[in-house]
């Protein structure tokens, strides 16, 4: 395939997936490296990547595979450091929140539940196409994401207000 049809997948897939990938690793300026890299990588791979199944679920694939190494890399610096201010004895403070916002709760979630939510919701793919991105059947889909709309539930509810009927929303989009 020519360069062209890869700009025109890309303008056509990057406005869906970004999103998508900010509210599944929770960190908007890590989701735009990741999937600057996994775009970059699909360029240089075109004519392979463009005879694929599913081209957008290698995309996917590329970029959270660079977030976890990513954050690998960041939790390992993290180790390094607390144990650095450890032995120097110097203490940090740690900041709280009692807002739980949509993407924390995100965060709660198992790799498998988090990436069917977002593709399914924030990227408004069809649950078909989610099972292949992820290489699951169509109904360990619906299972995941059942679950996780339960998970979900009990994490962005207020403690003042009653239970809600329905998941909570993503941009409109859960039912």
């Amino acid at each position: 395939m020519a360069v062209r049809d890869f700009e025109e997948w890309y303008r056509a897939l990057r406005p869906r997936m970004r999103p998508a990938l900010t509210a599944w690793c929770g960190d908007p300026s890590l989701a735009a490296d990741a999937m600057d890299e996994a775009f970059v990588r699909a360029l240089e791979r075109w004519s392979r990547v463009s005879e694929m199944d599913s081209p957008e679920g290698w995309l996917w694939r590329t970029a959270t595979n660079s977030i976890r190494r990513r954050e690998r890399r960041r939790t390992l610096e993290s180790q390094l450091l607390r144990r650095q201010r450890d032995a120097s004895g110097a203490t940090t403070i740690e900041s709280t929140g009692s807002d739980v916002d949509l993407v924390r709760a995100l965060q709660t979630l198992t790799v498998r539940q988090r990436t069917a939510v977002v593709l399914r919701y924030v990227a408004d793919l069809p649950e078909k196409d989610v099972a292949e991105m992820m290489g699951i059947a169509p109904g360990t889909v619906s299972a995941t994401l059942h679950r996780a709309r339960e998970l979900l539930t009990e994490h962005v509810t207020d403690p003042g207000e009653p239970e809600p009927r329905t998941a909570p929303r993503i941009d409109g989009a859960l039912p």
